[in-house]
């Protein structure tokens, strides 16, 4: 089992920058794939950004590209979303996910272990 702690979310204004963390226990971090996911209310979730094991591939959305960064430290067993130049349309619950395929998954049903979900609403 994998434990997933999310953390960082909140109220920003538009144009602000938030960054989300997510501390992870109960298997060797370096040998699971990480994924950031939102959910917005009334939509499906969607995959914003991946990472490989080790950290030298990522994978970020279009809707998302030039913003966030995803990274990861293996040492200190955790996953980061750097998120800059916030928008109304990024408010939604993001959710820190982890993934035992060796390669980048963006799909849902890829990963095998999820976060409780963090909140983060961009104002206008």
């Amino acid at each position: 089992q994998v434990q997933l702690i999310e953390s960082g979310g909140g109220l920003v204004q538009a144009g602000g920058s938030l960054r989300l963390s997510c501390a992870a226990s109960g298997r060797p971090f370096s040998r699971l794939t990480m994924g950031w996911f939102h959910q917005a209310p009334g939509k499906e979730r969607e995959i914003v950004a991946a990472i490989s094991r080790s950290g030298d591939t990522t994978y970020v959305a279009d809707s998302v590209k030039g913003r966030f960064t995803i990274s990861r430290d293996n040492v200190k067993n955790t996953l980061y979303l750097q998120m800059n130049s916030l928008r109304p349309e990024d408010s939604a619950v993001y959710y820190c996910a982890a993934s035992s395929w060796s390669t980048i998954a963006t799909m849902t049903p890829y990963y095998n272990y999820w976060g409780q979900g963090t909140q983060v609403t961009v104002s206008s």
